[in-house]
């Protein structure tokens, strides 16, 4: 891919920080503990709703407003279970279980990967203006800083700021009317097809996908499994 890019903009969760271990995962292995076994295929399909499910979903709007706190979880769990294929009974039976299993369990660190300074680095170097699009709902300023990332950007958008959340294309709209860019001259890098790809792709961004587990077959678009091949996209 070579193209005519002067700006660079990121997702912020599950692109530039990361939970370790991943939800997906211990999602899985704990369906597995309990009785559930998945086969890999069942377990990527389990990862895509889970996309599906957070990039704004109608469900998950829905369930916002009918549910909170370990509620709103063990609803989640259930759904989740139907969409991969266990029947309603054991949906129904398991979805307790495992809720209760992954929260007494799972506390993730956020992680940043290794490969990620020293591209941004790069690429500011190379006179790319580098931002950050987050479908968080307050600003997360402070929190980059705290990563040690806020240096490398120009600018960073919480989609609460605009009352508008990706997928929707006007929200990068919003962000290329903020940095003062040109869609054409636009690359969008995250890690939610449902979110990322198709909504900055709708708003005539150029998107990249990065995938580091393989979730997404076919996604019409660049991936990369590190930060660092971004380079590879971009001329020297």
């Amino acid at each position: 891919m070579r193209m005519t890019i002067k700006s660079i903009f990121y997702d912020l969760d599950g692109t530039l920080r990361m939970n370790e271990p991943d939800g997906w995962q211990v999602f899985v292995e704990n369906a597995r503990e309990l009785g559930f076994p998945l086969t890999q295929e069942k377990a990527l399909e389990a990862a895509r709703w889970e996309h599906y499910y957070f990039a704004e979903s109608p469900e998950l709007l829905e369930d916002r407003q009918k549910f909170h706190r370990e509620a709103f979880w063990l609803n989640y769990t259930h759904r989740q279970l139907l969409e991969i294929g266990a029947a309603p009974a054991a949906a129904l039976e398991l979805s307790p279980r495992l809720s209760k299993k992954m929260s007494e369990n799972y506390h993730p660190q956020d992680v940043t990967p290794a490969d990620l300074a020293g591209t941004l680095k790069v690429l500011r170097q190379r006179g790319y203006q580098l931002g950050v699009l987050s479908n968080r709902t307050e600003s997360f300023a402070e929190y980059l800083e705290q990563l040690g990332l806020s240096q490398y950007f120009d600018l960073v958008l919480f989609a609460g700021e605009a009352d508008i959340y990706k997928p929707d294309p006007a929200v990068f709209h919003y962000l290329l009317k903020k940095a003062g860019a040109a869609a054409e001259e636009s690359m969008y890098v995250g890690d939610n097809y449902y979110a990322d790809v198709l909504g900055s792709r709708a708003a005539g961004l150029t998107p990249v996908l990065l995938d580091k587990f393989g979730i997404f077959e076919e996604p019409g678009c660049a991936v990369i499994t590190e930060h660092e091949q971004i380079l590879g996209l971009l001329p020297g």
